[in-house]
């Protein structure tokens, strides 16, 4: 990306500006030992960023409060109960109030956002069960 063409662009300087070819290897081989600690620098924070998300998803699952420890199977719920709703539920009433003469709206649950986020935690959950068939965890 960007520091591929920043990388680039100083190779073709080294080019240039050392006509010795002994002198031109030594300079890319300090370039390449700059890029290199570079992507070592961005791997080491994305490392550290996840550790300490880890971190604080361990705090939050030990908690006893249970608006704190409890909020990602909170969110399941809501998401199988409005998509029960939607599919299962809405359908039903819908059909009962046909049936006996009923005019009520029946409330729609918009189901975009919910699939997005449902589909987003369902595929956690794949990735997850992947792991464990693999044998990737213990």
């Amino acid at each position: 990306m960007i520091g591929d063409a920043i990388a680039t662009l100083l190779g073709k300087l080294i080019d240039r500006a050392w006509p010795d070819p002994a002198a031109r290897a030594q300079a890319a081989q300090a370039l390449a030992e700059l890029q290199q600690a570079g992507e070592f620098k961005r791997l080491d924070a994305e490392l550290e960023a996840s550790r300490q998300q880890t971190a604080v998803n361990q705090v939050e699952a030990a908690s006893a409060d249970p608006f704190v420890s409890r909020w990602r199977p909170f969110i399941g719920w809501i998401c199988g109960v409005a998509l029960g709703w939607h599919y299962i539920g809405r359908p039903l009433a819908s059909w009962v109030l046909l049936m006996t003469g009923g005019e009520t709206p029946i409330p729609e649950v918009e189901l975009g956002d919910l699939l997005v986020l449902l589909c987003g935690m369902l595929g956690l959950g794949g990735m997850r069960s992947l792991e464990k068939l693999r044998g990737a965890t213990r």
